[in-house]
């Protein structure tokens, strides 16, 4: 259980909750994928908080920043970039295009293929929210320490590489 896990389940007294119980995670405490998924929900919350002040949503961020990087990128490339599946970037893809962050131009040797690019909006939306996420990774750091950082994102890559 992690430490925040315990603080909430002592809650109670005088705020009208009822005292909760610890949670029994059982082998869910050491197993990686639960631990890996409580830590980017973790992450993605506090990621939340920080673009929250930009009016913008932290799920839209590293699609940006793949566009950003790869002007021209295919909608299939960048799927694949973020691993997301098609189905799920498009809609993310279509809100940019709507609210004017990202432009998306047929390909002419495939009708069905799309480039994309950001606009001079999207330009500066990533720019807020690149300093957002800056900040956001200066307490990740904090936490991970220096000295760990790189076997921790090393061995986050090998897992989604490797993975079955």
């Amino acid at each position: 259980m992690r430490k925040s896990d315990s603080k909430k389940a002592d809650r109670g007294g005088g705020s009208g909750e009822a005292t909760m119980k610890p949670i029994d995670f059982g082998p869910l405490a050491t197993w990686v994928g639960f631990n890996l998924r409580m830590a980017q929900e973790a992450s993605f919350q506090a990621f939340s908080h920080h673009s929250a002040a930009i009016g913008e949503n932290p799920g839209r961020f590293a699609t940006l920043m793949l566009i950003a990087r790869n002007p021209g990128i295919r909608q299939t490339e960048l799927s694949a970039a973020s691993g997301r599946d098609k189905s799920s970037l498009t809609p993310v893809v279509e809100d940019l295009v709507r609210r004017g962050l990202v432009e998306r131009k047929r390909v002419d040797s495939d009708r069905r293929a799309y480039r994309l690019n950001l606009t001079a909006a999207g330009r500066k939306t990533l720019a807020l929210m690149t300093r957002a996420a800056r900040k956001h990774e200066r307490n990740l750091d904090r936490i991970i320490g220096p000295r760990d950082k790189k076997r921790f994102v090393d061995t986050l890559k090998r897992l989604a590489a490797e993975i079955e």
